[in-house]
């Protein structure tokens, strides 16, 4: 009944938040985020807003979703029983006297939305370039500038170094032979939503080691600002 009522108060929310003017696009037709301020912290909703508070902070800013990224819709389905969900957004914060609120965020870019937790304190995110992680059996991939770490269910933990291949459309590989292990993380810039724990993520993730293929779900770390 809780979880319920904290879908439906985000339901309640203007859903016309998105339709505002959004800043000039590219060449290419997207907006450059290039100077936008990454953070994480809670969204929650009051009085027909919604509210982003950063991670160790006290203060809220009402938030505009300027670049139609869905953030209302995708938190909706991740709050907890007291009307709250974590997020990583990417966007511009602006300080103001409005009533309710220490800002606003315009927000362009979503990272991942879930279930409140320990996201805030995760020790490893700071270091990172890329999380990435699946089920069917669990695997959990995280890669930095020092190599990459992966874990399997039932395996011995595989820690080496990294190629890392670009493709087209914002996608790419990252590639490692090691102890008789040929390893590639296939990874893409598309909705994904972990079917587990139902947290959505920016990033499409396929994990393949000596042939054998895994699906899964990723998200960039604070080391990578695409």
């Amino acid at each position: 009944m809780f979880a319920a009522r904290s879908v439906l108060m985000f339901a309640l929310l203007p859903v016309f938040a998105g339709c505002q003017l959004l800043p000039s696009p590219s060449a290419d037709g997207k907006v450059s985020t290039a100077g936008m301020l990454r953070m994480q912290g809670t969204l929650s909703g009051d009085g027909g807003k919604l509210y982003f508070q950063p991670c160790s902070e006290q203060r809220r800013y009402a938030v505009t979703d300027k670049g139609n990224t869905g953030i209302l819709q995708e938190a909706a389905s991740v709050v907890d029983k007291s009307g709250k969900a974590f997020a990583d957004v990417r966007g511009n914060f602006v300080a103001s006297k409005a009533q309710g609120s220490d800002g606003q965020t315009d927000v362009y870019q979503l990272y991942r939305v879930e279930r409140p937790g320990n996201a805030c304190e995760d020790p490893n995110f700071k270091r990172l370039t890329i999380h990435a992680s699946g089920n069917g059996p669990k695997w959990n991939l995280n890669a930095s500038g020092k190599g990459m770490v992966l874990e399997r269910e039932g395996q011995d933990e595989f820690a080496v170094p990294y190629m890392e291949e670009q493709m087209p459309e914002g996608r790419f590989n990252l590639i490692t032979d090691a102890n008789d292990q040929h390893v590639e993380l296939y990874v893409a810039p598309q909705r994904c939503v972990d079917p587990v724990n139902g947290s959505v993520q920016h990033l499409t993730a396929e994990l393949r080691v000596n042939g054998k293929v895994q699906r899964g779900c990723a998200y960039f770390g604070a080391m990578r600002n695409d």
